[in-house]
């Protein structure tokens, strides 16, 4: 019987999450599961004080986001291969960046208690950019909210995601350099990055590319 892939697509903020599983959805013949964050009514006010609203924000998005993957996923591998922009443990890397304390403690309970409940991926694309790289994506998308976002929390959050797949053990991870790909107006790159995650998988064989 052929098994059905879920792929789940992580990176810092601006890193192009969104537009690799968008574009790569008919290579993998997939149905696509897309992080709702426009709904958080905190969101807006945790870029303008982070201190104040990171618990409530936090909170928001790990009840929405176990809302929706905790039926939304088996539903979609009963069905066919599945790509997500995002993680269910991605959670926890913003949690500790912007809560701490008691806050925190409470948090992480939570997130054990419900986190069980959510299927693993069977590998998670990381992608990765450096800072001016994410400020300059960031900035071309122009969303509302994230006008206010700080050069230095992108440059924390960056760090903040290295060092949580440098330890990560819930499934395979793929680590991809995005600084000098364009997946959008290349097809070349694209194809590259869709060829990598075949071979991960077991679905191809990738040959590097010549230098």
């Amino acid at each position: 019987m052929q098994k059905n892939y879920y792929i789940a697509v992580e990176g810092a903020i601006g890193v192009g999450k969104t537009t690799l599983v968008r574009l790569s959805q008919r290579a993998f013949d997939a149905e696509i599961l897309l992080e709702v964050f426009e709904e958080n009514p905190f969101l807006a006010r945790f870029y303008q004080d982070r201190k104040r609203y990171g618990f409530q924000t936090q909170i928001f998005f790990l009840l929405s986001r176990y809302q929706q993957q905790h039926e939304a996923i088996p539903a979609a591998l009963a069905r066919g291969n599945l790509l997500s922009d995002y993680t269910f443990d991605k959670n926890q890397i913003f949690a500790r960046l912007n809560i701490e304390g008691d806050e925190l403690t409470m948090y992480e309970r939570v997130h054990t208690i419900i986190s069980d409940k959510i299927p693993k991926p069977d590998l998670v694309v990381y992608l990765r950019a450096d800072i001016d790289v994410l400020m300059e994506r960031i900035a071309l998308r122009d969303r509302s909210y994230e006008r206010a976002m700080e050069r230095d929390y992108i440059a924390a959050l960056n760090r903040a995601y290295d060092e949580f797949f440098a330890h990560y053990a819930q499934a395979p991870v793929l680590t991809i350099e995005t600084d000098h790909l364009n997946i959008v107006r290349c097809a070349d790159d694209l194809n590259c990055v869709i060829d990598r995650i075949r071979a991960k998988l077991e679905m191809g064989t990738y040959q590097k590319p010549l230098l």
